[in-house]
């Protein structure tokens, strides 16, 4: 999160005249009213949000892709979890969806290409204000319809879905960002040839809207990762109260769960080795506990890559992909924008490459498609 590092852009210190009372230190209001300052000038973190909107965007379009076989078991008319309980569920809980507006199978076929079409418009960042709201619908009324017929794992997509609507996560990295860059060069050297006041209204209408969408942003970014961090701390506490993960062996009793194990030979390799196991439980317990309090510091680098590979090892021991995906993506939210600029960096060179590649297979295509002339004989 950048919030940390706009607040020291905005701090300064006052020089007090000579023979002045300064008073005592008001680092206090100071700080409260930079705090305030950078939470309605600019939005914070756009490259995180963007790396949100991707991930989560591709996720689900994947999600939804992988079980396209199934999407009548688990959503459509053929679900056990018939629409007329979900119908009883929703007057229970107040949920909605749009799947059960009909019964009919065409009617489902459209909503589910439809919500394709939503996913990957949203990964690519294409008229965002709109296609974000479309997508949280999408994604709560896939996750209502058949709330006990998935893992889980896309309760965090939910809520993420939602929250990212608030935010401005087209600025970067989409094809929002693209079409505004190119409606900027084309409108240099335009001159304004509206009045003053109208001028000055417009200005004022702008700024407006500026601020509105810069507080908007920043609090579904603190909401973002307050969410993240509520949801390991909670996590790490709650594993403390368990006497399996006091001593070690909880790791021990999820591997040989077989309702989780999509590979019993891996998961058995893994149980092998007694001290890793136990290791892996207190480190887990520990990463997860002091996650909210090294968010601020460089320690949550190697924290997020603990993280990092503990998501991994579930998406790949335990068979839940879709979980570890949806935490992976989360919490790269906390890494600043410096490191994603300097990532776009290192991987431009690459594109260039791939473009120049591309441009001189195109030219020696070209070449060959022109006949050989004949060169002129010396006499």
């Amino acid at each position: 999160m950048e919030t940390e590092q706009a607040l020291a852009a905005h701090r300064g210190v006052s020089r007090i005249p000579d023979g002045a009372d300064a008073g005592p230190p008001r680092r206090g209001p100071a700080r409260v009213g930079a705090f305030l300052t950078v939470l309605t000038e600019r939005p914070v973190s756009l490259y995180a949000a963007a790396v949100l909107r991707i991930g989560y965007g591709l996720l689900y379009l994947v999600f939804l892709l992988r079980e396209f076989p199934y999407r009548d078991e688990i959503w459509g008319p053929g679900s056990p979890w018939t629409p007329e309980l979900a119908r009883e569920l929703f007057d229970q809980t107040g949920w909605a969806s749009i799947l059960t507006l009909s019964d009919s199978r065409p009617y489902f076929e459209t909503c589910y290409a439809l919500a394709l079409v939503t996913s990957a418009l949203f990964m690519l960042g294409w008229r965002t204000r709109v296609v974000s709201v479309l997508f949280a619908v999408v994604v709560a009324s896939f996750h209502a319809r058949a709330i006990f017929m998935t893992d889980g794992g896309d309760n965090l997509i939910l809520l993420m879905a939602l929250y990212l609507v608030l935010t401005t996560c087209g600025r970067r990295w989409s094809l929002d960002a693209r079409r505004t860059r190119r409606r900027a060069s084309a409108g240099k050297g335009e001159s304004s040839s509206e009045g003053s006041g109208a001028g000055e209204f417009r200005h004022q209408l702008a700024a407006s809207r500026r601020t509105l969408t810069a507080v908007l942003h920043n609090c579904g970014m603190f909401v973002i990762a307050a969410q993240v961090c509520f949801l390991y701390g909670s996590a790490g506490l709650y594993k403390v109260q368990g006497a399996s993960w006091g001593n070690g062996t909880a790791l021990h009793y999820v591997l040989n769960l077989d309702l989780f194990r999509p590979w019993p030979e891996l998961s058995l390799v893994a149980d092998e080795h007694d001290v890793l196991i136990a290791v892996a439980c207190y480190l887990t317990v520990l990463v997860q506990v002091a996650f909210p309090f090294v968010l601020f510091g460089r320690l949550k680098y190697p924290v997020l890559t603990v993280l990092l590979g503990m998501h991994l090892g579930i998406a790949v021991l335990m068979g839940l992909p879709l979980f570890s995906g949806a935490m992976i993506i989360a919490d790269a939210a906390f890494l600043p924008d410096r490191f994603y600029r300097a990532l776009g960096q290192l991987l431009r060179p690459v594109g260039r490459w791939a473009h120049v590649g591309e441009a001189e297979a195109t030219a020696r295509g070209g070449a060959a498609l022109v006949p050989p002339q004949p060169t002129p004989s010396r006499r």
